[in-house]
């Protein structure tokens, strides 16, 4: 279990110090950013399944409806990474870490609305308290924090799709990936041949971390793949703060985005969400699994 909490801790830190691998790409557009993030995720993960031998079980549970499930998760996550990409470069650092923050709860819904779970009498009081929280930053800051929303819905979306769908993580994401792909490629060539086009164009440094796009999106999946079976769920739902809490600080206290007293407000009422949330999480799985014992002695 020791390993498994340390790979996925690894996991949750890589995807935490994504802002400061975006920010060096500053001077490339959002949208061509995600394509290549598609594209290069797609070349390398295929060949990741290629060289491991993984190919032939991918091929095998592929069908029409495991291919639109799939496509669907590939468009949803698309437009969660142009999102967050676009808030990191456009300076709300501290919204895209609120987005993440604000997610299980999203998906805590989704799961009530969509898969029509009961949530348990306390479990109403942090949804109802993140609503409160998300509602006074919308008032005090005269719009909805829409960054943080969308990052919030899609990757909540996507979870959704992924809670149902039956193929491994990485098979999983070189499907999704290669959804997208052609449209993806299409894009940067149309980019290339209308001179607008950022890889190879600006310097070595931007068209190595371009391609590397493939390389940091695969590699904390994989961590988290190889360590999250071993490590009980109560402990990756509280490990999963570790990625916003880290991009909230970078935005804080590394590129100086102003963070208001009202902000603060908002923020520490959907934080008092998440630790009552957590909190009952744990108490109650704590409370299964001592019962599970006592049934099996």
């Amino acid at each position: 279990m020791k390993k498994g909490i340390i790979s996925v801790l690894i996991a949750y830190a890589m995807w935490g110090f994504f802002p400061i691998y975006f920010k060096f790409l500053h001077a490339v557009p959002a949208t061509q950013i995600m394509a290549h993030r598609v594209s290069w995720s797609f070349v390398f993960l295929s060949l990741m399944i290629i060289f491991t031998g993984k190919i032939k079980d991918l091929l095998k549970n592929m069908n029409k409806k495991v291919m639109l499930l799939y496509f669907c998760a590939g468009v949803i996550i698309s437009i969660n990474w142009l999102t967050y990409v676009w808030g990191v470069n456009a300076g709300y650092v501290i919204e895209t870490s609120l987005g993440y923050f604000i997610n299980p709860l999203v998906s805590v819904l989704l799961g009530v609305i969509i898969l029509k779970e009961r949530l348990r009498p306390l479990q109403w009081v942090p949804v109802i308290l993140a609503a409160i929280g998300v509602t006074y930053i919308t008032i005090q800051h005269g719009s909805l924090p829409w960054i943080a929303m969308v990052l919030a819905v899609t990757f909540g979306t996507y979870g959704l799709l992924k809670k149902i769908a039956p193929l491994q993580a990485t098979q999983g994401l070189t499907l999704e990936t290669g959804g997208v792909f052609i449209p993806a490629l299409g894009y940067l060539l149309f980019c290339e041949f209308t001179g607008t086009g950022a890889y190879g164009h600006i310097n070595l440094p931007t068209t190595l971390l371009l391609t590397a796009t493939g390389i940091i999106t695969a590699v904390p999946l994989l961590f988290f793949a190889a360590g999250a079976p071993k490590v009980p769920l109560t402990t990756i739902g509280l490990l999963q703060y570790i990625a916003p809490t880290i991009q909230f600080l970078i935005g804080v206290f590394i590129y100086r985005e102003p963070f208001s007293t009202d902000q603060l407000i908002g923020f520490g009422i959907i934080w008092l969400a998440l630790i009552i949330f957590s909190l009952e999480s744990y108490s109650t799985n704590h409370k299964t699994m001592k019962l599970v014992h006592q049934e099996h002695t």
